[in-house]
């Protein structure tokens, strides 16, 4: 994309990736991403907010040569992570008096990560200004959103938010704001399961800091720029604050049929008791799609046949996804067909630690489930959707 000005002197001038399909070799992104950098025109100095991942680097410094830049003063680095830092040597080379402004943490990774000189960098404490002349950017830092030493940057006349990562969304679009909400809405929330949901206690205490700044205009680092703030404020909020809902996430796998015959048997006695439930089979799951049901859900419970005396391997990769995303769920259970034993149950619950959840009763039986394997299942049926009640979780 060429360099489209987004305020009078301010510009967006990073890059739209159409075509990649992975992210950190495993995100899947089905919509592709962008990696957007901001350029400040003040009257006195010129600032670069952010940069772009590495292979896309001559599409950023081809950006800054349109709009004739011949000086930079300060590469705002919000985030150390390569898609936004991992082009500030080619920038530097490029602009060799510009300083790269950032806190310390960050500092320190940049030094490890790129090899960037010590001398180049401007550390700012967290509220510190900058002056640009007509223009003032203020430091607000946000550590564990989603690395530790993350910050945000405000420009203050203009009331854009710089987030980073936060708010943002892989997708690859021409549309520089928010066109289609729909559309919009499913990629940021895909982007807040996979990235930002096991960081909600910080992210709760930005949200909160946040209300006290008049924004305007969110500018994230991936996807596209947001000129009604409230959309995207507001489903953060449900997402991060916002009590569970009433409904259950099944992720599960059958290899021949006894686990998927338990599967539908608990679905159907589920939805007879008002229950919503997202179903999953694993072998052919987008994990994606997965990460964001449980965003909103009260319960999960695991379908697992025993394999080797214990859970399948797609299973338990679904039990550390779980805990590795820490979702608001309130409890678990686990289903399943087994040969001859095991210790399924034991080794999935196991790997979720950081569910603070409630275990409940699990429904395991030898073979294919038989007429009192399948009136457990209605008692689980049960036990959820009154537990479910109890909390008043909203469907």
């Amino acid at each position: 994309m060429r360099p489209r000005e987004i305020r009078p002197g301010v510009y967006s001038v990073g890059v739209v990736d159409w075509d990649r399909r992975l992210f950190d070799s495993l995100i899947p992104l089905p919509d592709g991403t962008s990696y957007n950098a901001y350029l400040i025109k003040g009257s006195d100095k010129t600032a670069l907010v952010d940069t772009v991942d590495p292979p896309m680097a001559e599409v950023l410094l081809d950006n800054l040569n349109r709009l004739g830049v011949a000086d930079i003063d300060y590469l705002i680095a919000n985030h150390a992570e390569q898609d936004h830092s991992g082009s500030l040597p080619r920038v530097i080379e490029k602009y060799p008096r510009a300083q790269v402004v950032t806190t310390e943490k960050c500092k320190g990774m940049l030094i490890d990560l790129l090899g960037i000189k010590a001398d180049r960098f401007n550390t700012v404490a967290d509220g510190e200004n900058l002056s640009l002349g007509d223009r003032t950017l203020e430091f607000i830092h946000a550590p564990w959103v989603h690395w530790p030493e993350t910050m945000l940057t405000y420009l203050k006349e203009d009331k854009i938010l710089f987030p980073c990562d936060l708010f943002g969304s892989h997708l690859a679009t021409t549309d520089i704001y928010v066109t289609d909400e729909g559309r919009v809405y499913e990629a940021a929330k895909r982007y807040y399961a996979e990235i930002m949901m096991p960081f909600r206690p910080s992210i709760k205490k930005h949200l909160e800091r946040l209300a006290g700044y008049a924004i305007d205009v969110i500018a994230p680092s991936h996807g596209p720029f947001h000129d009604r703030p409230d959309f995207i404020l507001n489903a953060y909020h449900d997402w991060v604050l916002n009590e569970p809902k009433n409904v259950v996430v099944l992720p599960y796998i059958s290899m021949h049929g006894s686990t998927r015959r338990m599967v539908e048997y608990l679905v159907g006695a589920l939805a007879q008791r008002g229950v919503t439930v997202q179903q999953f089979d694993l072998s052919v799951t987008d994990l994606g799609k997965l990460a964001m049901a449980l965003v909103d859900a009260a319960t999960i419970v695991i379908g697992a046949p025993t394999v080797l005396a214990g859970a399948h391997p797609a299973v338990a990769y679904a039990a550390f996804l779980a805990n590795a995303l820490r979702p608001k769920l309130r409890f678990a259970s686990v289903i399943g067909s087994y040969g001859w034993g095991g210790k399924t149950l034991e080794q999935l619950t196991g790997m979720m630690p950081n569910l603070k959840v409630e275990i409940l009763e699990p429904v395991l039986c030898r073979g294919f489930p038989k007429e009192a394997d399948l009136k457990l299942l209605e008692g689980l049926a049960d036990t959820i959707a009154r537990k479910h009640k109890e909390n008043s979780f909203a469907g």
